[in-house]
């Protein structure tokens, strides 16, 4: 007997599936390890952690991880009953109606293409270091060098993930696949490489390196900026079943990937933290301040040896650029082919010849393109992108995992209980509040507006230093005003990709919760 393809589901959304199933769980684990790529997080957020908290940062890392295991596990149950494209767009529809799913897609959508060009940026931080020549800008001696040769070498990654996107899901989870494996490899050989170079005691993570001064003697206020590092990793689990219309067997390979992804990056990452400072020669050296780990690659290990590593991050960061963009095309085809989006039939047109939504593929590279462009003259570009785009990813996870727990608190989720799916049985209610929790004490740490994390160099500015309660506030009252004024009235499953049956384009009109 065959393993059911998730279809049916799909259907009682509304919708029937123009996508092909061809990806197996190696790619689905691939899609949602890469999109958190810890060579990438842990290496580009490193210098943020330890000019504001010092090695004790590290306890970040553990803390993030058991926050986002509460997500995870809401999501992994939601993944085995529900594995469809847009993942979180479609759960919030489901479980809070089709207002609050719009404003989970639009945010989730914005995010992803804010991360695309965030997490493109930190080419800046690892190509010049392999080679000289990448730093095509002047010598990189100032930060507006570096901030414009950085978003040069950025253009060029967008337009790759674009163009592999375009032509196909196939070639892109091949490319991922493969990145994702030599990443894997590369982490567990730097584990083993630092244990060699070993100079302090595992201890080394409670020295804050006297970053408490800056915040009136209060560790604690240091410590929550610096473990903005860690939350800037663990998240894009979901993008495993955002791929579950493309995937074989999606009601049990999507969860196990969700977990796998989240457990694997906490468990590698937290060893190369933690061995990367105790392979520290110097605390006080100025450089990890501004380079963080990757300085200590160079510095331990020797210039041979680290640059190998860094052709590791180099690859990391280009399967997790690669898999963010496909996630956001996924969650523009989702709320297009609902013609929730201007241009919706455009959007939701699947090629047939490259069976992928090619039009979102170039649409989302352009728009995270336009980003890095109005931004060519900031040197705290990086930072305050990155930043901006993890908040509005906790603020799309929450749209998802509040309206889940008002339908567990009034009776009106039911996991899915066939043998061998993913069912939180009896610990739904208190993980589900938990994660809930989790996320709002995280919103409230990342949205603060703190001039360290969001106008910490010249020119000072009060629009600056509050950019993100303006930009998220802009992002969710604009994107939602124009959505009840002018789409929500044109909303509805596009002709071509509704379902047969009139029965199931009902049933996706009534929330669960």
């Amino acid at each position: 007997m065959s393993a059911p393809t998730g279809d049916a589901e799909l259907e009682e959304f509304g919708y029937t599936n123009k996508l092909k199933r061809s990806l197996g769980g190696f790619h689905t684990f691939a899609a949602g390890i890469s999109y958190i790529s810890v060579l990438t997080g842990t290496f580009q957020m490193s210098y943020l952690g330890l000019s504001h908290g010092g090695p004790a940062y590290w306890w970040s890392w553990p803390m993030v991880f058991i926050g986002q295991l509460f997500v995870a596990l809401s999501f992994a149950e939601l993944a085995s009953k529900y594995p469809i494209a847009g993942s979180v767009y479609n759960w919030a529809k489901k479980l809070g109606g089709q207002h609050v799913g719009w404003l989970a897609g639009w945010m989730m959508l914005l995010a992803s293409i804010v991360s695309i060009a965030a997490t493109s940026l930190a080419y800046q931080n690892t190509l010049p270091q392999l080679w000289e020549g990448f730093q095509v800008v002047g010598d990189g001696s100032t930060d507006t060098e570096q901030a414009v040769n950085g978003i040069l070498l950025a253009l060029v990654l967008i337009l790759f993930t674009t163009l592999v996107n375009a032509f196909g899901v196939k070639l892109m989870a091949r490319i991922n696949s493969a990145g994702v494996l030599l990443e894997l490899i590369a982490a567990v050989l730097l584990i083993i490489a630092l244990l060699f170079v070993v100079q302090n005691p595992p201890t080394v993570v409670l020295e804050t390196s006297g970053t408490e001064n800056a915040h009136g003697g209060s560790y604690l206020s240091a410590f929550l900026i610096a473990g903005i590092a860690s939350s800037y990793v663990m998240y894009g689990f979901d993008t495993a079943a955002s791929l579950g219309e493309e995937s074989v067997d999606p009601h049990r390979k999507a969860p196990k990937a969700i977990l796998q992804a989240l457990v694997a990056s906490a468990v590698l990452g937290g060893l190369i933290i933690l061995l990367g400072l105790m392979a520290i020669r110097d605390l006080s050296a100025p450089e990890l301040a501004d380079s963080g780990l990757q300085f200590v690659l160079g510095d331990a290990l020797g210039p041979v040896v680290g640059r190998l590593f860094l052709v590791a991050i180099f690859i990391a960061i280009t399967v997790c650029v690669l898999a963010v963009h496909t996630a956001a095309i996924r969650m523009a085809f989702a709320m297009a082919r609902d013609n929730a989006l201007p241009g919706g039939s455009k959007l939701a047109k699947v090629s047939p010849r490259f069976q992928t939504p090619v039009v979102p593929a170039v649409l989302i590279g352009v728009l995270a393109v336009v980003l890095l462009l109005v931004n060519i003259g900031q040197p705290q570009i990086f930072t305050t992108v990155t930043s901006l785009a993890i908040i509005l990813i906790y603020v799309s996870y929450l749209l998802v995992t509040v309206p889940m727990l008002i339908a567990r608190l009034r009776g009106r989720w039911q996991a899915d209980q066939q043998p061998g799916r993913f069912n939180l049985g009896k610990f739904g209610l208190p993980v589900n509040i938990l994660a809930v929790l989790w996320g709002l004490a995280m919103t409230v740490n990342l949205i603060w507006p703190r001039r360290a994390v969001y106008n910490a160099e010249p020119p000072y500015h009060w629009y600056l230093q509050y950019s993100s309660l303006l930009f998220v506030g802009i992002a969710a009252l604009g994107g939602f005003a124009y959505y009840w004024f002018v789409q929500r009235h044109k909303i509805g499953v596009l002709a071509d990709h509704a379902a047969t049956t009139d029965e199931s384009t009902a049933a996706d009109e009534q929330p669960v919760g």
